[in-house]
């Protein structure tokens, strides 16, 4: 039997459960709105497991099977002739990492940590002196008169009014950090400076931040309202949805209802809980 015309007859159906799965979980997400409750812990849980387990598939078949299963075993599936024994100490440096889970031998995981801490520390710390060390100061480096050929002099001009913002921001942020003296004087005006200029970068950051959220949030309403709406009758299909396929409109309205109404008995509970829990403390 061919599997290809079964596949096609169930994949409208796995796109629909997909999508239904998807809008449920969306909006278990967003009850936390309303407060912390059961939906919203389920959701969480869920999304935390899956998570987890993916990510342990693909670093199984990203890292394991390419990097040692294959030169051990396959060694033509990676471009060779006989098999890599250089891998085994690393495979073996790996495996000592699950000794934690047993107490006697839990000692042996501080092998592998270690060489994880000193090979990250040492890719690790060039880098960042690289990027926000020596980078910072050579970007700071530059022309108060940036002036090229066939360049106007006020395009210069402006090149060099930014330079100059560039360079006493970077004074005045310093001036805040400087602590061995007092903010007084000279001293005193470029850290209160330095103080307004950090705080429009951060209210920048945070506005940046924001706006990726609100992105986030936009992208989840469009696929209500694009995908999982036609589906229930709402949405730009509404009038034909409501006339042609009723049962859809009174299968959501039946969800988001019983989705209502545990989180109202969860809200009555937990109210009842409350005076026996002061009880208890008096």
């Amino acid at each position: 039997m061919d599997p290809a015309p079964v596949a096609q007859a169930f994949s409208p159906t796995v796109t629909a459960l997909g999508i239904w799965l998807g809008a449920l979980l969306t909006l278990a997400i967003y009850s936390f709105l309303y407060r912390d409750n059961p939906i919203y812990k389920l959701a969480e849980h869920i999304f935390v497991g899956v998570s987890a387990g993916y990510y342990v598939g693909v670093t199984f078949w990203d890292t394991a099977v390419p990097k040692i299963w294959q030169p051990l075993f396959d060694p033509i599936a990676v471009g060779r002739d006989r098999p890599d024994w250089l891998v085994i100490p690393p495979a073996l440096l790996g495996l000592l990492i699950f000794t934690r889970f047993f107490p006697r031998a839990a000692w042996l995981a501080r092998l592998p940590i270690c060489f994880i801490i000193g090979a990250g520390a040492g890719v690790a710390i060039p880098t960042a002196v690289q990027a926000f060390v020596l980078k910072q100061v050579s970007s700071t480096m530059v022309s108060l008169y940036p002036h090229e050929a066939g360049q106007k002099v006020a395009q210069s001009l402006i090149g060099g009014a930014q330079n100059l913002l560039l360079i006493v921001g970077v004074i005045a942020v310093l001036c805040y950090f400087y602590f061995s003296k007092a903010h007084r004087g000279a001293l005193g005006v470029g850290a209160r400076l330095g103080i307004w200029l950090l705080m429009i970068a951060f209210g920048a950051t945070f506005g940046n931040t924001v706006m990726a959220r609100i992105s986030l949030l936009i992208g989840r309403l469009r696929f209500l309202h694009e995908d999982w709406g036609p589906m229930v009758g709402l949405g730009p299909e509404m009038a034909r949805g409501l006339h042609a396929q009723p049962w859809r409109f009174a299968v959501a309205g039946a969800i988001l209802l019983a989705l209502l109404a545990l989180l109202v008995r969860y809200e009555r509970r937990a109210a009842a809980r409350q005076p026996e829990a002061t009880e208890v403390e008096e």
